[in-house]
């Protein structure tokens, strides 16, 4: 009853603020136009806020599910029109904040101690206000410069709500559409789900971004700030502040003469490097939470914040989306294909050169165009539907990836759009694969396995030779079969003992409902005495339940 409610709610607020306006257009919901005439919010609603200020609000009113969908959205100017995205660059670090005074009451309750004995100064002023917590500019006893952030007071409630609602739409997709076996609706909910409930606890958070840190340590691409352990608790995070320009301040970034062209192909850089060299990346990379340092104009260097959301990918993941992507630089759609199928993303049974051509008719449009002339969002959308026809299974496990890669594509189309993306990262992952599957592979495998087998090899010869000896003498197989025999007659030898207290036991009952039911005869067959008979039945039927019960066998 409580999802149904809110999913009354849902519909309620999108009535409010008017989004059967915005929605109408969509190609399939234009059947459902009328609907807008009968919506009586639109009876009586003003012109004085834009569809993008409705919208804004709208989202934030449903809180912060529907907050990081808008947050993803806000980096797709390709997408959506300019007066939208303005409006939805504001759930970045604008979003509506909680009162100071639970902020400080919740800060005092995690660190066990007064704000003024923790801090040399806290600034009641608020930096940003985000979906999950807000932030404030503190100062420690030591003299450092930090930002303190706080989880929003009983978010976790407000989370799960909607994740229940999603978990019950996805259940009815999964019952009842056909395309649910690809797109794995319960399974993208769940892993949905885990990641944005992991973005609650600030110690994790803490341990991202102190990870992270050791990754760039001497980076010249990108800094991590440093975390403050003693003051980090489930709902306070404390960290380095920093001074840096927003990614999205394009004007700034020009006033301070930033060269965009070293700065974007930067952030494609750094993102490969986190997928490919350290399978650690931060996947919430929205303008809201990347900054740049004016120090060094001619090679600027990115500033992360909010770690959040990080992610990683199985080895077998890594190569095969590598191989792929090297493959679609290279035009090698067959390859491309091949990959799918060895993988198992599509069935096994798909033809691979209807599979080629139709990724070819997607992919080839995109080459020897800049980034300004290509929408990846777009390209996934084609990719979908191609898909769709060979029955390709979304992999869940890449979703943040997908997210992550679809932000850094925002950020690259604003800062420079000229950017190629293929010369930019073909190099990268020709690299890592010569790595990974060449010589060099080989000589990292053997310098990783190296204290193993030293530690086991002055033991190999004489396990050799004693399993050489058993094999000579017939005796390994001779145990092994004389192992499984023994177990096969046990099985066998139970399964008799059973048969044969089910067969008494039934004839224990049988006996017993004949006697019951000789009721003129009884006392002739039974000793001449009718109250005999209830004596015999009890007699017999007892043992006979019993021996039945007991007959089944064990669990194991």
């Amino acid at each position: 009853m409580k999802t149904l409610y809110r999913l009354l709610v849902i519909n309620f607020t999108l009535a409010r603020y008017g989004l059967d306006e915005i929605l109408a257009p969509l190609p399939f919901l234009r059947p459902l136009r009328w609907l807008g005439l009968i919506n009586p919010f639109n009876w009586f609603r003003g012109n004085d806020l834009s569809r993008g200020e409705r919208l804004r609000l709208c989202i934030e009113s449903l809180g912060p599910i529907f907050i990081k969908f808008g947050q993803m959205l806000s980096t797709r100017h390709d997408l959506l029109p300019e007066d939208i995205i303005n409006e939805l660059e504001k759930l970045l670090d604008q979003v509506p904040p909680f009162p100071l005074s639970q902020a400080r009451e919740i800060l005092e309750q995690q660190l066990g101690m007064p704000i003024e004995q923790a801090f040399l100064t806290f600034d009641d002023n608020l930096l940003a206000s985000a979906s999950i917590a807000q932030v404030y500019a503190a100062q420690l006893i030591g003299g450092e410069e930090v930002v303190v952030k706080i989880v929003r007071p009983d978010i976790e409630h407000r989370i799960r709500r909607d994740v229940d609602v999603l978990l019950m739409l996805a259940g009815l997709l999964d019952r009842n559409w056909q395309e649910a076996r690809r797109i794995k609706p319960i399974q993208v909910v769940q892993e949905f789900e885990k990641t944005i409930l992991n973005e609650l606890d600030l110690i994790r958070e803490a341990a991202n971004a102190a990870e992270l840190r050791r990754h760039f340590e001497d980076s010249a691409d990108l800094y991590v700030p440093q975390v403050y352990w003693d003051y980090c608790k489930p709902k306070v995070l404390v960290i380095e502040r920093i001074q840096g320009i927003a990614v999205s301040d394009i004007e700034q970034l020009k006033a301070h003469n930033i060269n965009l062209e070293v700065l974007s192909r930067k952030g494609v850089e750094v993102f490969f490097t986190q997928v490919y060299r350290n399978n650690y990346f931060h996947a919430d990379m929205h303008p809201g939470n990347i900054f740049v340092s004016p120090d060094n104009p001619e090679n600027p260097r990115y500033i992360a914040v909010d770690f959040g959301i990080m992610g990683s990918l199985s080895t077998a993941d890594q190569r095969y989306l590598a191989e792929n992507l090297v493959a679609f630089f290279n035009r090698d759609y067959r390859r491309v294909a091949e990959l799918h199928v060895d993988s198992g993303w599509v069935d096994r049974d798909t033809r691979i050169d209807e599979f080629e051509a139709a990724i070819r008719a997607v992919c080839e449009p995109m080459f020897q165009r800049p980034l300004a002339e290509i929408s990846f969002g777009h390209l996934l959308l084609r990719l979908f539907q191609t898909a769709r026809t060979f029955n390709m299974e979304i992999q869940p496990q890449l979703l943040l990836l997908e997210k992550t890669f679809l932000h850094i594509e925002g950020l690259g189309r604003q800062l420079y759009p000229q950017l190629d993306l293929w010369d930019t990262a073909k190099p990268f992952l020709e690299r890592w694969l010569s790595e990974q599957l060449g010589v060099r592979a080989l000589v990292k495998g053997m310098k990783k396995n190296l204290p193993y087998l030293a530690e086991n090899l002055p033991d190999l010869p004489q396990l050799a030779f004693k399993t050489l000896q058993k094999i000579a003498n017939d005796e390994l197989q001779f145990e092994m079969q004389s192992k499984q025999l023994e177990t096969i007659k046990g099985e066998i030898r139970a399964a008799n003992r059973r048969s044969i207290r089910a067969i008494i036991g039934s004839g224990f009952i049988i006996s017993a409902s004949i006697i019951a039911g000789l009721d003129g005869l009884a006392p002739i067959m039974i000793g001449g005495g009718r109250f005999l008979m209830p004596l015999v039945t009890g007699m017999l039927l007892i043992p006979g339940i019993y021996l039945l019960v007991t007959t089944s066998p064990p669990d194991d």
